[in-house]
């Protein structure tokens, strides 16, 4: 019999696919995000396709106190957790996160500090137990800091240092922490945003997130081809970067 996964930011399109991944292979799951209808639809949804346990639990990445409560009550409703998915998210919008302060806090709670606070809790759990995967969706913007969306770009710039030094950490205990960087994904997120190119689905990701899992790898860029492209933005000199409009 297949364990348990725990879902966070459930109703994002890549968590989604994800989900759906994972039943069709016959995990159970706990998906956890803050819009409850949606949760309930999908849960069914799931459990009607895949014949699989699914619990729903209430999420919020900025009740930091709440966290460890959230977590306990996970394993006491769903059972013990083989792997955790984190896929929650803002991308916010630069130009007023430049200008109101507010908007960029909240960036960065959803991106960054929401995040390290549940995986922290995450990681320890699964290291007591001596295994585990715990996959992460970072991006591709947290790579460089280009003027379109600095700050977001930032606070994945620092979730993807942070699941670097918990992969390093975890190795030691047993736990395998899987970074993914997606490009453009078809989601509500991206949607109507200007300039998009080679754009996958969250489908196609999700495969390849599994995939990637059961090969143990380190960082996952989705599709494969942004790897590369990133490499070539990583390099381009400084003096000739900060003259572009990226």
């Amino acid at each position: 019999m297949r364990g348990a996964y725990l879902i966070l930011g459930a109703t994002s399109a890549i968590a989604r696919a994800t989900a759906r991944e994972l039943a069709r292979q016959g995990y159970h799951l706990t998906l956890a995000g803050r819009d409850m209808d949606e949760l309930q639809r999908d849960a069914a949804d799931i459990r009607l396709r895949f014949s699989v346990e699914v619990e729903v639990k209430p999420f919020d990445a900025e009740d930091f106190a709440g966290h460890a409560a959230f977590l306990n009550g996970v394993v006491d409703d769903g059972g013990e957790l083989d792997g955790v998915v984190l896929a929650f998210g803002y991308l916010g919008e630069q130009t007023r996160a430049s200008q109101e302060f507010a908007e960029s806090l909240a960036i960065i709670q959803r991106n960054y500090t929401g995040a390290i606070s549940i995986l922290n809790l995450c990681a320890e759990y699964l290291a007591a137990r001596g295994r585990g995967t715990m996959i992460a969706i970072s991006s591709v913007a947290g790579d460089r800091g280009r003027q379109s969306n600095y700050i977001y770009g930032s606070a994945k710039g620092g979730l993807t240092i942070y699941l670097e030094g918990l992969r390093n950490a975890m190795f030691h205990r047993g736990v395998h922490v899987m970074t993914v960087k997606p490009g453009f994904v078809d989601t509500a997120m991206t949607y109507g945003l200007s300039g998009m190119f080679l754009v996958a689905t969250p489908q196609a990701v999700a495969r390849r997130i599994l995939k990637a899992r059961d090969k143990g790898v380190n960082t996952l860029y989705a599709p494969w081809f942004w790897r590369w492209i990133m490499l070539i933005i990583r390099h381009v000199p400084e003096t000739i970067f900060k003259r572009l409009k990226m």
